[in-house]
């Protein structure tokens, strides 16, 4: 494996460590049972943070991408607030809502938000004008064609923002965790180097990116099944 023979031209193996030193050193975590804790509070903050962002961003987007008067009032201020990252936005939130979820949670939601509003606006822009045109000529009112011509033909832009943004909820919470946390994998990572554990910190980002796989392949696997429900051919992104 180049792996191991990489890690092999290191006199130290604390630079470096193989695979073999890496999988005993995961043996000792999960011996004391903090590897699958600290996972399952890294996925929970993540979950939480990402749902509160899709709940604020999918009506925010159709919002957008509707009401004109609306994305006059709120567009200067989404281009500016989606140029600051989430971890800027740290030190604050964590004064205001403490060192608990509360403030993880809501950094996620910020940096999930303004990726998914993007999108789902994206998406109502590109729907066809003469679609919207023929449902209100047959009787639809706004409601309608909200729910059955807007939303199912935003379907696909939503889940791409949704992945997207499931992927800047990892990358906000192993920062949140490295600066102000007592658990979690972002915990793990920044407090493996006060005793020399590099393994540890391969462990820790070896399974953010099985956390987020696997995060992934549940949202395509979902988007796919939505988008057959509502006959819409799948885009590529989504087929399993």
């Amino acid at each position: 494996m180049a792996w191991q023979i990489i890690a092999s031209w290191f006199s130290k193996p604390d630079y470096l460590p193989g695979p073999i030193t890496t999988v005993i050193g995961s043996f000792e975590l999960i011996e004391d049972g903090s590897l699958l804790s600290f996972s399952l509070i890294s996925l929970s903050r993540v979950v939480r943070g990402w749902l509160l962002g899709v709940s604020i961003a999918l009506p925010l987007g159709l919002l957008l991408g509707r009401v004109r008067a609306a994305r006059l009032l709120i567009e200067p201020y989404l281009d500016f607030f989606r140029f600051i990252p989430a971890l800027a936005f740290l030190t604050l939130f964590v004064l205001w809502f403490g060192i608990d979820d509360l403030s993880k949670v809501l950094l996620i939601a910020y940096a999930t938000t303004f990726i998914i509003t993007i999108n789902t606006a994206a998406g109502v822009f590109a729907l066809e004008e003469d679609k919207i045109r023929a449902a209100r000529s047959l009787g639809a009112s706004e409601f309608q064609i909200l729910k059955h011509v807007v939303v199912p033909a935003t379907i696909p832009y939503i889940f791409t923002g949704m992945r997207i943004a499931m992927g800047n909820s990892f990358a906000a919470i192993v920062g949140a965790e490295m600066i102000a946390a007592k658990e979690g994998l972002g915990y793990l990572i920044w407090t493996s180097r006060l005793y020399f554990r590099t393994d540890w910190v391969f462990i820790g980002i070896i399974f953010l990116g099985i956390l987020g796989f696997i995060a992934d392949r549940v949202l395509r696997f979902t988007g796919a099944r939505v988008l057959r429900k509502y006959g819409i051919k799948h885009e590529s992104n989504f087929k399993n």
